[in-house]
């Protein structure tokens, strides 16, 4: 092995990195819609509103962040020192935003707001770097692929053990207090979170930064940013890909709880999300056949399919239908989500090419696209709900049945079309002959 390959302790810890920042990220995901409706008290268009306040900000902090990692001057590198100094306010204000204070209704939305805001920033202050320093750790094309499925992996393990155990944990440690449950319970995942991205700050190393062109006014960078057109298109997939994600993962629990009259089924039905590592560990081999691109578009196709399944799962209903559908739609998803970190490093490096090196603001689309497809997607979901009469803990009118069966199933199947037919557009020969 040459010398300037990663060894096994920093493949590992970078792998750790997106793991600790799953811990938090997927219980907001998964979870914190129906936390907000049903626990903490919030109707569905409060929540939607604030989705859209907190997407509204992101929109600026996503490529601030990115700007300041371009431009920090430190001994660690750019995108290291992230992993140490927000790390601690990151699980902090994961902690707060599942505490449910005895204020007034309007005190409580105020609280929700501090909490999720700030969340919402210092998720991305500890997220983006992960994608900015992947292109730094490695010039050869392999070790960055195999880096970014080794993250991956790491990142969709703990998505499915957060997916299947948040609800059980909930239940025991709240003991009938969900209040309890859900903030015992991202207790726990903050704690492991916090040691994980410190440990990645110890163990990742940046080798290939060049500082004497990152720190160029942005004036120079921002031609090269307009002109570099694969990074539009794979940030636009990156965004409708955490647009699916977040309305389906959002919806599961309502339909399970609401249409199938058995919240029991959740975890069980989120567990068959297993099969989204055969997805990413698939990548290393069929991008080294198909390459990129049209490993992506193959894991865009196998998603849709297995939601078609899931459609014929939910209106026969067969369970059984249902749960294979998921586990074929899991297995495109890895591969989506496996090639995200790998496609933006090329597009980094493929900038970097043409005279200026950005790392951290390239990034922050896959950050943007993260934060904006989660909130839009709760938007969706909370604003559906809101408009069909949604009331939390009660049964449900058809209007708002037939809403949670337009959320969890016939939104993602438009937009897997809609995913595919962006990344017709992604020039990966053109990068290839660029980088190369």
């Amino acid at each position: 092995m040459s010398d300037w390959q990663t060894k096994w302790p920093e493949r590992l810890s970078y792998g750790l990195s997106d793991a600790a920042d799953n811990l938090v990220f997927q219980v907001m995901t998964t979870y914190l819609l129906f936390f907000y409706t049903d626990v903490y008290g919030l109707t569905p268009g409060e929540a939607a509103i604030l989705f859209v306040v907190a997407r509204i900000a992101d929109v600026i902090e996503s490529p601030l962040i990115g700007v300041l990692i371009d431009h920090i001057h430190s001994r660690w590198g750019k995108s290291r020192p992230w992993f140490l100094w927000p790390a601690l306010p990151y699980v902090v204000f994961a902690i707060l935003t599942f505490v449910t204070p005895g204020f007034s209704h309007t005190g409580k939305l105020v609280w929700a707001y501090v909490t999720y805001l700030g969340l919402g920033f210092f998720y991305t202050a500890v997220n983006l770097p992960i994608t900015a320093i992947l292109p730094t750790m490695s010039r050869n094309e392999r070790e960055l692929t195999f880096l970014g499925v080794i993250r991956q992996f790491f990142g969709s393990s703990v998505q499915i053990i957060v997916a299947v155990c948040t609800l059980p944990l909930v239940a025991f440690f709240g003991k009938g207090n969900q209040q309890r449950g859900f903030l015992l319970t991202i207790t726990l995942f903050g704690v492991i979170s916090l040691i994980l991205i410190w440990n990645t700050f110890f163990n990742v190393r940046e080798r290939y930064s060049n500082p004497k062109i990152a720190h160029q006014p942005f004036k120079k960078v921002l031609p090269m940013i307009l002109k570099n057109t694969p990074w539009f298109v794979i940030s636009v997939v990156i965004l409708l890909f955490w647009l699916v994600t977040a309305i389906k993962n959002q919806t599961a629990i309502y339909y399970f709880k609401y249409t199938l009259g058995n919240e029991n089924l959740v975890p069980l039905a989120n567990s068959f999300t297993l099969a989204s590592l055969i997805g990413v560990v698939l990548i290393m081999h069929l991008s080294n056949i198909r390459g990129n691109k049209r490993t992506m578009l193959m894991g865009i196709v196998t998603a849709f399919v297995g939601q078609v399944i899931m459609l014929a799962g939910v209106y026969l209903p067969q369970l059984q239908v249902l749960f294979a559908g998921i586990v074929i739609n899991s297995i495109g998803h890895g591969m989506i989500v496996g090639l995200v970190s790998i496609m933006i490093s090329d597009t980094i490096r493929y900038g970097s090419a043409m005279g200026i090196q950005a790392e951290g603001i390239l990034a922050s689309s896959d950050n943007f696209g993260v934060n904006v497809g989660l909130g839009v997607g709760g938007l969706i979901t909370a604003g559906l709900f809101e408009l069909s009469g949604y009331t939390a803990d009660h049964a449900q009118n058809a209007a708002t049945l037939t809403m949670i069966n337009v959320n969890y199933i016939w939104i993602p199947l438009v937009i897997y079309v809609v995913m595919f037919l962006v990344l017709l557009g992604y020039d990966e020969k053109k990068i290839r002959n660029v980088i190369h």
